[in-house]
């Protein structure tokens, strides 16, 4: 198998893990890297010294895998010269103007994919000269733009716009959105929410579980009219935020009492609305493994289905 973002990531299989705070750490991401996905080191934890830890871990464990630059999150460049000089070769961006720090990434031979919640920051980020983006679609969990746009119709907008590689992101869980992601032009997924869920995740048992537990309608959008405004999981806290119409900033304080110690009503628990097709907390390679199967299996059945149509 082989298409332009598997040679830009050096990866098996075009099944990247969403770059969580916290929670994309080395082992995680070593798990999927293992399994010819591709791992995602966070740095928007601001643990500039954690993440630093973690990239070096990944750097010894001779995989492919990727950083996540969020940049209005970052002070100055001390971080992206980390990244460049530590031998990184694949990166995000977000969180702002790819312009930013590019052709400083650039210079150091990194190939850059700038995220994207729609068409106008799309077209910035080609303009500015991106090797290619992550379509961010509303479905997906975390931080969101407050003007939401759904993957399906953000991925054929962005297709249209441009041809350069596309990452599709919010609400793929499995290989029929796997399927679906890439018949609309996307080359690979990003999953956050069935990574969060896995084995190797380093939250507490009680968010896998509520991941676990949700149906569809298992998450809320805090803060929709201000920053940051975030889709996290149904609690009593977030549904409280989201009626009071926030602001989140604040609650994010207590983050990793929920996180490590399993208080869910601490703060904002992340997540997509894919919670819903999440059905139980299995091994990241054994993820990546069924994701491609069914990928394979979902992509004959359409062709099988396409084929009765022809007359």
């Amino acid at each position: 198998m082989a298409n332009r973002v598997l040679a830009h990531t050096g990866a098996r299989y075009p099944i990247v893990q969403a770059p969580m705070g916290w929670i994309a750490r080395s082992r995680l991401a070593a798990a999927v890297s293992r399994a010819g996905g591709l791992g995602m080191i966070e740095t928007s934890s601001g643990e500039v010294d954690a993440c630093r830890a973690e990239i070096d871990a990944m750097v010894a464990e001779g995989l492919p895998f990727g950083v996540n630059l969020p940049l209005m999150f970052l002070r100055d460049d001390t971080l992206v010269r980390y990244v460049a000089d530590a031998g990184v070769r694949f990166v995000t961006t977000s969180a702002g103007s790819p312009t930013r720090y590019l052709p400083m990434l650039k210079e150091h031979g990194l190939t850059v994919y700038h995220v994207v919640p729609s068409v106008r920051a799309a077209r910035k980020a080609v303009e500015a000269g991106v090797d290619g983006l992550v379509v961010e679609g509303a479905e997906g969990g975390g931080f969101k733009n407050p003007d939401e746009v759904s993957l399906l119709v953000l991925l054929q907008a962005v297709r249209a716009l441009t041809d350069l590689p596309l990452i599709a992101a919010g609400g793929i869980v499995d290989g029929r959105g796997m399927a679906a992601a890439f018949t609309l032009g996307a080359e690979a997924v990003q999953m956050g929410t069935r990574f969060l869920s896995s084995a190797e995740s380093p939250v507490h048992g009680n968010y896998k579980q509520a991941v676990v537990t949700a149906d569809e309608t298992g998450t809320v959008v805090v803060n929709r009219s201000g920053s940051p405004t975030m889709r996290v999981l149904k609690t009593d806290y977030s549904s409280g935020l989201a009626a009071a119409g926030g602001p989140a900033g604040g609650s994010l304080a207590a983050v990793k009492r929920l996180y490590f110690e399993g208080d869910m009503e601490a703060s904002l628990a992340s997540a997509g609305q894919s919670v819903g097709l999440v059905d139980a907390v299995r091994p990241a390679g054994e993820i990546v493994e069924e994701t491609m199967r069914g990928f394979h299996a979902a992509l004959e059945e359409t062709a099988k289905r396409a084929g009765e149509l022809r007359t």
